[in-house]
C-alpha cells in the first residue's frame, strides 16, 4: 500500500490515465467531528490519534491499490463539516465516484443531519454509489441494537464502525 499526500487537483476522474491507472474519487460526508479523518487515518494507517485539530476545508489522501491486476488509485476527499465551508461543496462533488456519508453514533443530531448531506449529494451526484456509516460504536456498543431508519429508508448499505479499534473500517 502508498499513501500520497498532495493529490493533484487536476485529476479527471472520468478517464483513464496514460500509464493506464485508474483514478476513482471517494467524498466522505458529514457533519463535524463524526470522524470522517479518523476513519481515512485508520484505513490508510491502520492507526488512531484520539485528538485532532478539525479539518479545514478539505484534506485529500490517495491509496494505491491493484485490483484484478490493473493500477487503482482511490482519491479520498475528507470534506470539513463545518456549516462556513459550504460555499466549497460543489467541488467536492464534482466527478465523485461514491459517497461515505458518516454520523456519530452518540451524538443523534448527526444522525439527523444525514437528510441534508444525502440531499445535496443527490443534487450534483444523482448516480453514484453512496453508503452510510455509524462510527464511533466504541462508545456505546448499544448503538448497535439501534435501527436506524435513514439507510433503510434510501436503500443505502449501512455499516457499524469505530474508527478507534478499527471495527468494520477496512469493510467499509
Amino acid at each position: 500500500m502508498e499513501v500520497e499526500d498532495n493529490v493533484n487537483f487536476g485529476v479527471d476522474y472520468s478517464s483513464i490515465s496514460k500509464t493506464n491507472e485508474i483514478t476513482v474519487k471517494i467524498i466522505l460526508l458529514g457533519d463535524s467531528a463524526v470522524g470522517k479523518s479518523k476513519l481515512i487515518e485508520r484505513f490508510l494507517m491502520d492507526d488512531y490519534k484520539p485528538h485532532q485539530l478539525s479539518t479545514y476545508a478539505l484534506t485529500l489522501f490517495r491509496y494505491k491499490t491493484q485490483v484484478q491486476e490493473k493500477s487503482v488509485s482511490v482519491d479520498f476527499w475528507d470534506t470539513a463539516g463545518q456549516e462556513r465551508f459550504e460555499s466549497l461543496h460543489p467541488s467536492y462533488y464534482h466527478q465523485a465516484n461514491c459517497a461515505v456519508l458518516i454520523f456519530d453514533s452518540v451524538r443523534k443530531v448527526t444522525y439527523k443531519n444525514l437528510k441534508k448531506w444525502y440531499d445535496e449529494l443527490r443534487q450534483y451526484r444523482p448516480e453514484i454509489p453512496c453508503l452510510c456509516a455509524a462510527n464511533k460504536i466504541d462508545e456505546n456498543f448499544d448503538a448497535t441494537q439501534k435501527n436506524f431508519a435513514f439507510p433503510t429508508k434510501n436503500r443505502l448499505p449501512f455499516y457499524y464502525v469505530s474508527a478507534s479499534d478499527g471495527t468494520n473500517v477496512v469493510k467499509v
